[in-house]
């Protein structure tokens, strides 16, 4: 079990629409340089870059446990 774990249960799209809806892409390329939140952003190109992209995806899960978690 990783019943410790913030994130466990929580799917990567769950976690960019959260995100979008919340900061919204423009403040998400802020945080996070990469080009699926900043050059025409869809949740289809983000989950296919970061599923590809472990540092990036890291970077997307603490971003989330910071805005989303942290409320």
């Amino acid at each position: 079990m990783q019943q410790n774990n913030p994130l466990h249960g929580i799917k990567l799209e769950q976690m960019i629409i959260a995100l979008e809806e919340s900061i919204g892409w423009r403040e998400m390329g802020i945080r996070i340089p990469i080009n699926c939140f900043r050059v025409d952003p869809s949740v289809k190109s983000s989950l296919k870059f970061l599923r590809r992209t472990p540092w990036a995806r890291e970077k997307v899960e603490a971003l989330y446990l910071e805005i989303i978690v942290g409320q």
